[in-house]
């Protein structure tokens, strides 16, 4: 049985932008699905991998806006603007503050050629022209625009391979990726001081979910006092091996890197398709652990890629994990994230229908995650059931509460909330999607649930 306590009057913290996505629901021009993302209140849409391979040749990608790298970067006829524009427009009318990742899309297929995933031959220059972006939608320059654009994110997962020959991001070598960082983010930053610069988009750090030992075992476990079982978390992972370990040296070399060399690094992106929510929070206190020893106390952690079990893409099951990763998130310490993918088509990674056009399982724990963050501020949750996660938000005069069961039973719930009453509640699971019922005495394997509450 799952005793839940409540206490809406004890604060613990704001409620953090946790539900943003990456790509936006789009078809060629067709906007259509754009009001899906303003009705969930999403904060953020990262801009990687827009538009299809190559960034279909128009949207985003630095070659696809400055089509001749030789080109001068101060003239405003030498960026081609158009689509891009479009894209932006729409993302604002919907709310939606773009996450823009200036680099390229990431090229699958590699192995028969690479086009755009070479370092840049003059990395002053891609400095330069991605002031020229940063200027026309954030300063109005070559009729642009004024929009509050404030994550700007050099490049993505530039240790996406095993070897330089078969990496599909980042024909270079992990020497060359830092001092092209080192370069773009303090000639950027100087230029626009009041902007945040970040990156590197890492691809995961797997290797810490398998048995120890590991240096920073005891202080992971230290760091995650609400989770004693997070030591029994440490199996054998499936994306673990030398790669995986590679992938973690890179990050202490280069945040070794860029603290030697004073490149700003106002952020650092990350991703994971971790199966398991549990072990998405020990990675996150992983990165916040090498952040701080690096000195980077203040730099923000963002999982701007994750989705859980693609495997069951479509399923209740998904958006029950996908709402106990956006709890952990929320109790634990990175500071944004977007969900891979918001994307309107067919795929392992979509949050739209390709056929019916609308939208998955998975949309609804966003959807149920911005009452919370509407209310602002996290309150105190007392849980004696591990398996399932509960958050809970309060304003002061309202309250809402989500939870989510993927333990693969059926669990009792009893809930107290005093001083407080529960006026309705919502449901996403195997059998229903998005209805409101009584609230019930059980709640199903592959639940999702949002309590709606009033202070009496």
């Amino acid at each position: 049985m799952a005793l839940v306590q409540i206490d809406f009057e004890k604060a613990v913290k704001p409620i953090k932008p946790l539900h943003g996505v990456g790509q936006p629901p789009f078809r060629g021009m067709n906007f259509s699905l754009m009001h899906y993302l303003t009705e969930a209140g999403i904060p953020f849409s990262r801009l990687h991998d827009v538009g299809g391979m190559y960034g279909g040749g128009i949207y985003v990608d630095i070659p696809n806006i400055f089509r001749n790298f030789d080109a001068d970067p101060s003239l405003p006829e030498n960026y081609d603007f158009a689509f891009t524009d479009v894209l932006l427009e729409k993302l604002h009318e919907a709310g939606v503050e773009p996450w823009y990742r200036l680099g390229v899309t990431i090229e699958n297929y590699q192995n028969v050629k690479a086009y755009r995933i070479f370092p840049p031959k003059d990395d002053l220059r891609w400095a330069k022209i991605c002031e020229g972006i940063i200027r026309h939608y954030t300063e109005g320059w070559a009729d642009g625009y004024h929009y509050n654009i404030r994550y700007w994110e050099i490049w993505n997962e530039p240790e996406n391979g095993p070897d330089q020959e078969h990496n599909a991001m980042w024909k270079g070598s992990m020497e060359r990726y830092f001092e092209f960082y080192g370069t773009a983010s303090r000639y950027l930053k100087k230029r626009f001081p009041h902007l945040k610069f970040g990156g590197y988009a890492a691809c995961g750090f797997y290797h810490i979910a398998v048995q120890g030992p590991h240096p920073f075992l005891d202080e992971l476990i230290r760091r995650c006092p609400e989770y004693p079982d997070y030591t029994v978390s440490f199996t054998h992972h499936p994306y673990d091996g030398k790669r995986a370990r590679d992938r973690m040296d890179y990050l202490e070399q280069f945040l070794h890197y860029a603290a030697e060399n004073d490149c700003p690094l106002d952020f650092f992106s990350w991703h994971s398709y971790e199966d398991e929510p549990v072990r998405n929070a020990i990675y996150a206190e992983y990165v916040r652990m090498r952040l701080d020893a690096h000195g980077f106390t203040g730099t923000e952690s963002s999982l701007d890629e994750w989705n859980p079990k693609t495997a069951v893409c479509g399923t209740a099951e998904q958006a029950a994990r996908a709402a106990a990763n956006l709890i952990r998130m929320q109790r634990g310490s990175v500071d944004t994230a977007m969900f891979y993918d918001g994307r309107w088509g067919v795929g392992l990674y979509a949050m739209f229908h390709p056929v019916m056009a609308e939208p998955f399982p998975v949309y609804y724990p966003f959807l149920y995650f911005n009452s919370l963050y509407a209310l602002g501020t996290q309150a105190y949750v007392w849980s004696d059931d591990r398996a399932l996660p509960v958050c809970a938000a309060s304003d002061g005069k309202k309250g809402a509460v989500l939870l989510a069961n993927y333990s693969g039973s059926v669990q009792p719930l009893i809930f107290e909330t005093p001083g407080w009453k529960i006026v309705s509640c919502r449901i996403t699971d195997d059998i229903r999607t998005d209805e409101e019922i009584p609230l019930p005495e059980m709640i199903g394997n592959n639940s999702t649930m949002l309590l709606t509450v009033e202070k009496q």
